[in-house]
């Protein structure tokens, strides 16, 4: 450890000698009279050197956007996502024009007045007209382009359309968990962080009758086109990130804190297959915050499909209740004759005759 500050410490004493050096050569040029002063080596070459650059970094930028055009996103699949893509390219249009009238500047002033023997700076102490300008004008265009974002913004996290389709995402290391509200009310059950087991993987409260229809999806997940889709996002352990590419959607999923994101997509899977002349495209859901090792992992597909195939598939779903029967233990007594109305018959029988039995002991205890 000695030797490391030690030797930190020398490379410190050579670093401050260096700059005292080039100090005391500063010095010596300001005290230099004006008969003195000599043109700086290599003026001229470093003076053209700025247009070279210049000219160079304007056609490698050209290039650079042409070359990766083709692997931007296409046209957004979503009416929001269009509405995005707008305000994007409108603030990218804002502002690359000062970016190049700075930088033409920066650059092509460095060049002209490049040093001359003769040639003496103006100075202006101070010009209110010019800093109203460049006061007013960003302040301007900057309150524009943050309002417009807060709008777009606050309109997808805003309270959804009475018919959108409810859907509960939930993210946990490494996968998505996607819950439908059923076919019957499109209402999510409760649910409870306690009741998280290795079936019961986002902790659905049986106590709520509203659960008993619901059904999940780890492998993909199926909206319908045209219709508002409202998606409750969720985490299990740690941060995670929806994120659907061609929806441009994009929403954190925070343990213990619900968020949400609501859209309507208006292409089908098959309507971007025939757009992108592609059979095998797939819409995907990926995480976008790093949760582990196991990140590059956690992606689903997406399906977009028509109202009645939406429906169709949606009722060929087996219920919560359905997969894991032993679950109806759970299910409050008052609620058990409603829960098992979905449920085959065998699977049925004996809760029923188990209720029969408990309702005799009521009654024979109610005689007596």
């Amino acid at each position: 450890m000695n030797y490391i500050i030690a030797l930190v410490a020398l490379v410190f004493v050579v670093l401050t000698g260096i700059v005292i050096a080039r100090l005391q050569g500063v010095i010596k040029s300001i005290k230099k009279t004006d008969s003195e002063e000599a043109e700086p080596s290599g003026n001229k070459v470093n003076g053209a050197m700025f247009i070279v650059v210049l000219v160079l970094g304007a056609i490698a930028i050209a290039w650079s956007y042409m070359h990766a055009r083709e692997y931007f996103l296409p046209e957004a699949s979503s009416i929001h996502g269009r509405r995005t893509d707008d305000l994007f390219w409108f603030s990218m249009g804002i502002l690359t024009i000062p970016f190049i009238a700075v930088n033409f500047l920066i650059f092509f002033f460095s060049w002209k007045y490049q040093h001359k023997k003769d040639h003496r700076a103006s100075f202006y102490p101070d010009n209110h007209k010019l800093e109203l300008i460049w006061t007013i004008v960003p302040a301007v265009v900057m309150a524009l382009l943050v309002f417009t974002g807060w709008k777009a913004w606050s309109d997808i996290t805003s309270e959804p359309p009475r018919d959108a389709e409810v859907i509960e995402i939930t993210g946990k290391q490494f996968n998505w968990i996607v819950r439908y509200g059923g076919v019957n009310d499109n209402k999510l059950g409760n649910y409870n962080y306690k009741l998280i087991d290795a079936q019961n993987e986002v902790g659905i409260d049986l106590s709520d009758e509203n659960s008993f229809d619901d059904f999940q999806n780890p492998t993909e997940m199926h909206i319908p086109v045209g219709r508002p889709v409202l998606l409750k996002i969720r985490a299990r352990d740690v941060l995670h990130s929806v994120f659907i590419p061609h929806m441009r959607v994009k929403m954190d999923a925070v343990p213990g804190m619900p968020t949400k994101f609501w859209f309507v997509p208006d292409k089908t899977t098959k309507d971007m297959q025939a757009e992108l002349n592609d059979p095998n495209f797939k819409y995907e859901i990926a995480c976008t915050e790093v949760c582990g090792q196991g990140h590059f992992s956690m992606k689903i597909n997406l399906v977009v499909e028509d109202e009645a195939s939406y429906k169709k598939w949606c009722s060929e779903q087996s219920t919560f209740l359905q997969t894991y029967p032993e679950y109806l233990a759970k299910v409050p007594d008052n609620l058990k004759a409603k829960a098992m109305k979905g449920l085959p018959a065998e699977t049925a029988a004996p809760a029923d005759s188990s209720a029969t039995a408990s309702a005799g002991v009521s009654a024979g205890s109610s005689i007596r």
